[in-house]
């Protein structure tokens, strides 16, 4: 590497944390403002206000981070072009002969380590903070009840049900769980005054322990329920480990299936994704498994998306800079639209499939970008 190519290396890096320090300033100021005095409450309790603020800001730097990481690199070539065209430091090194395409190497290459670093990110460390990024400023523990959205375990005929959970800790408060199939002395419905869900018991396979069992009454005189020796009801009348009142319910159909909103899907990471997919208790919808093609597709798509305004940053015909930042929103609401586009015929379901819908983007984008790439080359 060498001096002129640490020299831009640093300027780029540099305007790519201004920016981004910059963005996340606005975003902070802005929602602190909002919920300064659920903050300053909690601050009071926990005896700091910084360091309820890292906790509860530091998971959305990264999520915002994974969100804007292209953009801001994007906007950083321009940045960072229009000030060595302004000094006079671009034109001097052109007269001596060195190439666009040679004084923009060590900012594609930095580009692509950003990339890099979101694909880190997104599969190893934000599925760890679902918890926290679902979480309000009124709500820092994270422990408030959430709504439920019923799911039906279709291997075991049960719908899973209850009035609300907290989804932090896996557990379900006031469960109803709708029995369709034979399940004898259980009758046709399962009602409990909580729900915990246990997946790390060695003995045990996944499921949740309903405590304080309302319906069937009698639940210490009903016999567990087995299905080709497989256990899928157990209670205490012939499972000593259980307390009275207690029922250990097996299913696939984990907590986090149970949320109303998306986040948590979209959070998880692609390991995750694939077992939700493969997860034979559930009904894979269309949405999950575009969302698991985009998971592939994403990072060559963000790189591509950073080459395709390579031409704006060489900007040949001496337009103003803030023209130039125009013409780049513009680009990257167009390559938004076309994902949006295709991620609505995936979903749909009714002309491409949804492994095909993911791709279509970077089929577009990425020729056009490879060929302004290989254009800066020769300028």
């Amino acid at each position: 590497m060498t001096r002129i190519d640490r020299y831009i290396l640093v300027l780029f890096l540099r305007t790519v944390l201004i920016c981004f320090c910059s963005l996340a300033g606005i975003f902070v100021v802005f929602h602190a403002f909002t919920s300064m005095d659920d903050l300053v409450k909690q601050g009071q309790i926990e005896g700091g206000l910084l360091g309820v603020l890292f906790r509860f800001y530091g998971p959305y730097m990264l999520l915002l981070f994974d969100w804007t990481g292209a953009i801001i690199a994007l906007m950083a070539f321009l940045f960072t072009v229009g000030w060595l065209r302004r000094t006079g430091e671009l034109t001097s090194t052109l007269a001596a002969g060195i190439s666009h395409g040679r004084l923009l190497r060590p900012m594609i290459i930095a580009s692509l380590a950003i990339v890099s670093v979101q694909m880190l990110s997104r599969e190893f460390i934000l599925p760890h903070h679902r918890d926290s990024l679902s979480m309000k400023a009124k709500d820092l523990t994270g422990s408030a009840e959430q709504s439920v959205k019923a799911k039906y375990d279709i291997i075991n005929r049960v719908l899973v049900d209850a009035t609300s959970m907290d989804g932090k800790h896996g557990r379900l408060n006031d469960p109803s769980f709708r029995l369709d199939g034979d399940y004898g002395k259980f009758g046709d419905l399962l009602l409990a005054k909580s729900a915990q869900w246990m997946d790390n018991h060695p003995n045990l396979p996944p499921g949740y322990l309903l405590e304080h069992v309302a319906r069937p009454m009698d639940i210490d005189t009903v016999p567990s329920v087995f299905w080709n020796n497989n256990a899928i009801l157990l209670t205490s009348k012939d499972q000593a480990w259980l307390n009275p009142g207690q029922v250990y319910f097996v299913t696939r159909v984990d907590p986090d299936l149970l949320q109303t909103s998306d986040a948590a899907s979209r959070r998880a990471a692609i390991g995750e994704l694939i077992a939700r997919i493969k997860n034979p208790a559930v009904h894979s919808s269309l949405k999950l498994q575009v969302l698991l093609h985009e998971r592939f597709v994403r990072p060559p798509l963000d790189f591509a998306l950073i080459l395709l305004g390579l031409p704006l940053v060489v900007n040949r015909k001496g337009r103003n800079l803030f023209l130039m930042i125009s013409v780049a929103m513009m680009t990257v609401m167009a390559f938004f639209a076309v994902k949006t586009g295709a991620n609505y015929i995936g979903t749909s379901g009714y002309l491409v499939s949804p492994a095909i819908a993911a791709w279509i983007p970077l089929l577009v984008c990425g020729p056009i970008a490879y060929v302004r790439y290989r254009d800066v080359q020769l300028v």
